[in-house]
């Protein structure tokens, strides 16, 4: 059973940063998807980022290209979030989850929907002001 604990919220001002951590307590399988989703109050959770243990295949949602970066540190077993530019709209609880990346024969993919995804951390709050 992955367990996966998330670090690094807070808050911040609008136009502020915040790196977001995500420490697995292990890797299952041989190439895992690591992703980012964030949950605002009264919303449906939605997708962040996700990326690769391989760290080749990284994917972001509309809402954060150019502002949110992923990363990935295998020796550790950790992935990043790089949040820049933030708006007062990325207010949420921010939810790290994991599981298998898939492949078709050459073609793999980082499960882009909540429900593929099987383990999750507990999230951490990330507040914007304006």
């Amino acid at each position: 059973q992955v367990q996966l604990v998330e670090s690094g919220g807070g808050s911040v001002q609008r136009g502020g940063s915040l790196t977001l951590s995500c420490v697995a307590s292990e890797y299952s399988y041989d190439s895992y998807c690591m992703a980012w989703f964030r949950q605002a109050q009264g919303k449906e959770r939605e997708g962040v980022a996700n990326i690769n243990t391989g760290g080749n295949l990284t994917y972001y949602f509309d809402s954060v290209k150019g502002r949110f970066t992923i990363s990935q540190d295998n020796a550790k077993r950790t992935v990043h979030l790089q949040m820049n530019s933030l708006e007062p709209e990325d207010t949420a609880m921010y939810y790290c989850a994991a599981d298998q990346e898939y492949c078709i024969e050459s073609y793999c993919y980082c499960a882009s929907n909540s429900h593929e995804y099987r383990y999750w951390g507990q999230g951490t709050q990330v507040t914007v002001s304006s």
